[in-house]
């Protein structure tokens, strides 16, 4: 059973300034260029405390952060509380919101079937935010994860909420609106509380795995070495945003493939034509005829040309398959452009990052990579549905890398978590 809980959180107060120089981007997607600009913004920017410009960046951190504390910059919250999180933003013309809240969920490992994993992770990003989490005590991002609520019971309390003055209000900087409420109804609380503990009582890591294995990391370390441990320490728990799968406003951004070093040859297409119908169409009519297939169409672009391509069967993937896997993964866009064009048909073999293989969110800017002469081949997809990963991860089934890209991320700046000693979420 997932257990979430209120928690007090840390905030800046007023005397910080306004909170659209102070907020920033998640830290693995901030730029050395949009570091200058956050340091730039205000001495109290949340940059200097999740992605310090300094080189001893973990103790300035951490030293920052008391000091902030003792200045009044940050307060942390009397009473504990659930943080109501809406981000308003424009997708292709059409205005959205996406709904969901910070809690505090309980920490358990992805073997224990709780809390379930969607991709792989790596040891450098763990080691880096270890780092981080103790030098500071606190967990300055929240994680990411999805839950189950058909009946919609979470987002009804969410909107209802959101009918009074928000405690925090920001536009960022890539013109997403970011509204806060916090709720301390016990009665609404449990409400909420109740939707996660229905069967099976699992919940998905969207964004943050290396921070929540992190957590688990670390909250094992202090299990082990702290005489009074207490199942109600903070360090237990991870602050973490949960917006249910059934949302209106959860989007999930594609993310093309583009390849540079491999051309499509004749005996390729030929195999390619075995497994699916393909056809010329003109290059403005990419986005057309993505949007006119719900799975299994793509597009490739080399060469100046372009062609749509639809799977004639599912069951195709199985040949390219060195593994038993889940029909739900088998179903996944990601997975048949993985194992049957890139290793199946093109033979391709370790791909590298940003030099043989790269991840691109616009179609326009995969079109161009292309187009300059930077890559040979584009593959065009489309998105990862937030149903699929829900699937996928509960039949225990880990998706290839860049499988999702879900849209807009969280703003940093807003809320943290103390887990230092003494700190209990009762």
């Amino acid at each position: 059973m997932v257990e979430i809980r209120p928690f007090r959180g840390i905030r800046y107060t007023k005397k910080a300034g306004d909170l659209v120089d102070l907020v920033v981007q998640p830290y693995d997607k901030i730029t050395a260029e949009m570091q200058k600009d956050y340091y730039a913004k205000s001495e109290y920017n949340f940059c200097r405390l999740n992605l310090p410009i300094e080189e001893n960046r973990y103790e300035i951190s951490g030293e920052r952060l008391e000091k902030w504390k003792t200045d009044d910059i940050f307060e942390q919250d009397e009473k504990i509380g659930l943080y109501v999180y809406f981000q308003d933003f424009e997708l292709y013309g059409k205005k959205m919101i996406r709904k969901g809240f910070f809690a505090a969920v309980k920490l358990t490992h992805f073997e224990r079937g709780i809390v379930l994993p969607h991709e792989w992770t790596h040891k450098g990003p763990k080691i880096d935010r270890l780092n981080m989490l103790k030098a500071t005590q606190t967990f300055l991002e929240p994680g990411f994860m999805l839950y189950n609520d058909p009946e919609k019971a979470t987002i009804k309390i969410f909107d209802e909420i959101a009918t009074s003055e928000p405690i925090m209000d920001v536009i960022d900087s890539l013109g997403v609106r970011n509204r806060v409420w916090k709720l301390e109804d016990p009665d609404k609380i449990k409400i909420i509380q109740e939707v996660f503990e229905i069967p099976p009582g699992q919940i998905v890591v969207a964004d943050g795995h290396h921070r929540y294995e992190t957590a688990c990391g670390y909250s094992d370390t202090i299990r082990n070495t702290r005489s009074n441990w207490s199942e109600d320490d903070a360090v237990n728990f991870r602050m973490t945003l949960l917006v249910a799968v059934q949302d209106e406003g959860l989007t999930v951004l594609p993310t093309h493939r583009v390849l540079d070093g491999y051309k499509v040859s004749e005996e390729a297409w030929k195999e390619i034509k075995d497994y699916f119908e393909v056809s010329s169409i003109e290059k403005d009519k990419i986005q057309a005829f993505m949007d006119s297939y719900e799975k299994h169409a793509f597009t490739i672009y080399t060469e100046g040309k372009t062609y749509g391509l639809v799977l004639k069967d599912t069951k195709s993937i199985d040949k390219f398959l060195k593994e038993e896997h889940a029909d739900s993964y088998k179903e996944l866009d990601v997975v048949i452009v993985r194992e049957l064009i890139f290793n199946g048909i093109l033979k391709t073999k370790n791909l590298k990052i940003n030099e043989s293989i790269f991840y691109i969110r616009w179609l326009d800017d995969a079109l161009k990579k292309v187009d300059d002469g930077k890559a040979t081949i584009a593959v065009i997809m489309n998105s990862t549905k937030a149903s699929q990963v829900l699937d996928a991860s509960k039949n225990n089934e880990r998706m290839p890398q860049k499988s999702t890209d879900f849209y807009p991320k969280m703003i940093s700046g807003l809320v943290m978590q103390d887990i230092s000693y003494g700190q209990q979420l009762l």
